[in-house]
């Protein structure tokens, strides 16, 4: 393994940039010189930082799996159009399952969780607003989740708005259209990427940092990976001219960007700028400076709450289907996005910090008073694919390393290990039960050996950016 910190003359496309990969899985030069391209302009307080599963999605302007910190300004294209994309990891209280009783969970969740969704309105106007001001507060209180789960959710699920105009400007601020849409769904899995997985503890790797987190070997866990709902995709699109917006969308924003940005008044050079911020492609970066930056500031920070509503009621439902499949209650044991946005301290002074498919890794001084995390640090999620084992882990003392960013998955260097013949059928034969939207039956499909998820984190805690608690074994999925 290896990690290239150039910040000298250039010798070539790894330059600038903090580089977390090994021999086994090297970051594709090709993509390094994107990510040197896509923040030449910006004003970066830290090197970039590349981690592993570094892959380039054809709907994102820059590759996955990287940390950019910026001073003064937020450049949209460095994470995803629809901020909060995440995951969590939750625990029952039985032990596994029967089969019948599986097949059973996941018919409830596609019964509630069509694909298609169904148009119905779930929520009110108001309760959208709540949801985007309030965060996962407003979740816990409609859905009865309980104080202990909330604390489970990064930044209890809620980033403070009122110093941007509070609830009066989102009110405001907020297109008649997008919160409409909004009412539609609120929770949801996939499919796509996104996934449900059911999994066991199959090794405890630091036993007293498991049990201060509740987790013991041979335990029931669910694993899931959702969006952050239709606003915050409605609210990305309404700032900036991204490169992943379906023809509806396009069309809306064809409409709605002018009347939201350009005809609500101003002085000539402010409709100049917000013409060249909202309007033009390759987004460019957005000064927080003045109300135009406090209203973009108040558009993020409703999008990440919203996100977070979104993702505690998937919880909440869940919950109910556990309950009546399995005659159990789930806990949360952590909810992270990997699409975020935050304000944080890099080198002792403000700076943005941008996540792109990479989840936010703080350390137990981060975290001093935390009421769950204080101990451990910000447990996060390294998943491989639902053909390997997982991991749940916390941030090593390194971390800062990497701008306290540890990558949200593995699937590329699986997958590319699979090519290769590095990786081969699991030694033990064992299958994961997979569900879909798209056939009415599960069929059983043959797990791979651990070679590429344990290469990917190898890297991570190599780097001492990591460390593994437990490691889980799925044996069913809908994705």
């Amino acid at each position: 393994m290896r990690v290239d910190i150039i910040s000298g003359p250039d010798s070539g496309p790894r330059t600038g940039l903090t580089v977390f990969d090994s021999d086994a899985a090297p970051a594709d030069p090709v993509l390094l010189g994107r990510v040197r391209r896509g923040v030449e302009t910006a004003d970066l307080a830290a090197p970039p930082v590349v981690l592993p599963d570094f892959c380039h999605k054809g709907k994102s302007e820059l590759p996955s799996s990287i940390a950019v910190a910026t001073r003064g300004a937020i450049r949209p294209t460095l994470t995803d159009a629809a901020l909060n994309c995440g995951m969590a990891l939750a625990v029952l209280d039985v032990p596994r399952p029967s089969p019948a009783a599986v097949e059973e969970f996941y018919r409830r969740v596609r019964q509630r969780y069509p694909d298609p969704p169904r148009w119905a309105f779930e929520l009110t106007r108001d309760e959208v607003l709540r949801a985007a001001v309030e965060g996962a507060l407003f979740s816990a209180e409609r859905f009865g989740v309980d104080a202990a789960d909330l604390d489970r959710v990064e930044e209890f699920g809620h980033l403070p708005v009122e110093e941007y105009g509070g609830a009066r400007r989102a009110r405001r601020e907020l297109p008649w259209v997008c919160v409409q849409l909004a009412r539609l769904r609120f929770g949801g899995i996939g499919p796509s990427t996104h996934f449900l997985e059911l999994q066991e503890v199959e090794e405890v790797l630091e036993p007293d940092t498991a049990r201060r987190l509740g987790l013991h070997q041979g335990q029931v866990t669910v694993q899931f990976h959702n969006g952050g709902g239709v606003l915050t995709g409605q609210i990305g699109a309404l700032y900036a001219r991204r490169q992943a917006a379906s023809r509806l969308l396009r069309a809306e924003m064809a409409v709605q960007r002018p009347v939201s940005h350009l005809l609500r008044g101003g002085r000539p050079a402010e409709l100049r700028q917000r013409y060249g911020t909202y309007f033009h492609r390759g987004c460019p970066s957005v000064p927080i400076e003045g109300d135009e930056g406090r209203r973009v500031l108040l558009a993020q920070r409703l999008a990440m709450n919203y996100g977070f509503a979104y993702r505690l009621a998937t919880f909440a439902a869940l919950r109910t289907f556990v309950r009546a499949a399995f005659g159990a209650s789930l806990r949360l044991v952590v909810d992270s996005p990997h699409n975020s946005v935050y304000e944080e301290l890099v080198d002792g002074a403000p700076a943005f910090v941008h996540r792109h498919n990479a989840a936010r890794a703080w350390t137990p001084e981060l975290m001093a008073g935390h009421p769950a995390f204080a101990h451990t640090g910000q447990p996060l999620l390294v998943p491989g694919t639902n053909r390997t084992s997982s991991f749940l882990c916390v941030p090593a003392s390194g971390a800062g390393r990497s701008l306290y960013t540890a990558c949200h998955g593995t699937g590329s260097i699986i997958s590319a290990f699979e090519r290769s013949g590095r990786s081969g059928p699991d030694p033990r034969h064992r299958h994961t039960q997979s569900f879909s939207y798209g056939r009415a039956t599960h069929r059983s499909v043959p797990q791979l050996d651990d070679a590429g998820v344990d290469a990917a984190l190898a890297i991570l805690s190599g780097n001492g950016l990591v460390r593994p608690v437990v490691r889980l074994r799925p044996f069913a999925v809908l994705s």
